[in-house]
């Protein structure tokens, strides 16, 4: 028996853990059956992801949930930021591109009477407001052509408008999707479906020669938290009232970062162990990246705990093993 089908297991044990989360919603075409080659498909996927990740470290992508209208006055005042104020093109799900107040306000319209009546306050959320964004630099054009596939993909049978903001350093993508379907089923995105989403959208970039990744932070060796973008507009205006503290050294983001470092360990000793000198030297890239993610963990630790003013926890991983 040959090493090469051991090493092709392991990165593909291995590698669905650090890329694919066991509890994500897949929307992809089937997996390739581990026999036929298929082993060999799925084990050069993950090569292709290791590399995007620690030796080209492609950008990622961000897909973000930015807050959402309970009732037409607030889904109405969204419209007309995105468009600034029917100044700029707003794109529906049929295609159609509009612009001007009027056409703001006859979508508006549209949404209200478009399925079940959406009163001008409400309870529930009617709709969800999504920010698709890519590094400066990317095509914005190319940007809104991906956003624009990944909501026909995402959101199909849903009213949707979107809008492309070019002006600022990150070119991204603006949608507000209706949260009832045409169908009456209602949208109701869950942390599994934001990762989807990141995929989807990095897959549709792909498609245009863009390289974008959507690892997760685990994955990558990061420890980022984000602020709701409706945070920042309140606290700019100095409407916000409580500043709530960001935590990410909970014992759940530990154990998903110590488990993200195993399994590199786990795949670098594989590929170190390959006779394909490409393998070899993924490998060493794969150690590089470990001892940079790990000797980052160790200094933020340090920083907390000094923070804190106890000593709380050293991580003791190392890249090593790799070699």
């Amino acid at each position: 028996m040959t090493q090469t089908p051991n090493i092709d297991g392991v990165l593909i044990q291995w590698g669905d853990r650090l890329f694919y989360p066991g509890n994500r919603v897949v929307k992809v075409k089937p997996q390739p059956k581990l026999g036929d080659g298929g082993m060999r498909q799925r084990a050069d996927a993950i090569r292709k992801r290791i590399e995007a990740t620690v030796v080209k470290r492609a950008p990622q992508v961000m897909v973000k949930v930015t807050g959402g209208g309970r009732g037409m006055l607030a889904i109405a005042a969204h419209f007309r930021y995105i468009s600034k104020n029917g100044r700029l093109d707003i794109e529906t799900e049929q295609g159609d591109t509009v612009r001007g107040k009027s056409a703001v306000h006859e979508l508006g319209e549209d949404w209200r009477y478009g399925g079940s009546l959406i009163g001008e306050e409400g309870y529930r959320r009617e709709a969800f407001n999504i920010m698709l964004s890519m590094p400066r630099g990317t095509d914005p054009l190319i940007v809104q052509k991906a956003a624009r596939e990944f909501a026909q993909t995402e959101l199909a049978d849903h009213k949707y408008v979107m809008v492309l903001h070019d002006h600022q350093a990150n070119p991204h993508v603006h949608i507000s999707v209706r949260a009832e379907s045409m169908s009456g089923r209602r949208l109701n995105p869950r942390k599994a479906d934001l990762q989807r989403w990141r995929e989807t959208f990095a897959e549709k970039l792909r498609g245009y020669g863009v390289e974008a990744e959507a690892t997760r932070q685990a994955t990558r060796g990061r420890d980022t938290s984000y602020p709701d973008l409706w945070r920042l507009k309140a606290n700019e205006g100095g409407r916000l009232r409580k500043v709530r503290p960001v935590n990410n050294s909970g014992a759940k983001a530990r154990t998903s970062r110590e488990e993200a470092i195993k399994g590199w360990l786990h795949i670098g000793q594989a590929l170190a162990a390959s006779p394909d000198a490409r393998d070899v030297k993924l490998a060493a890239s794969i150690a590089s990246f470990v001892q940079e993610v790990s000797e980052s963990w160790k200094q933020q630790v340090k920083s907390q705990n000094a923070a804190n003013g106890y000593r709380r926890f050293e991580p003791e991983v190392g890249p090593e093993t790799c070699r």
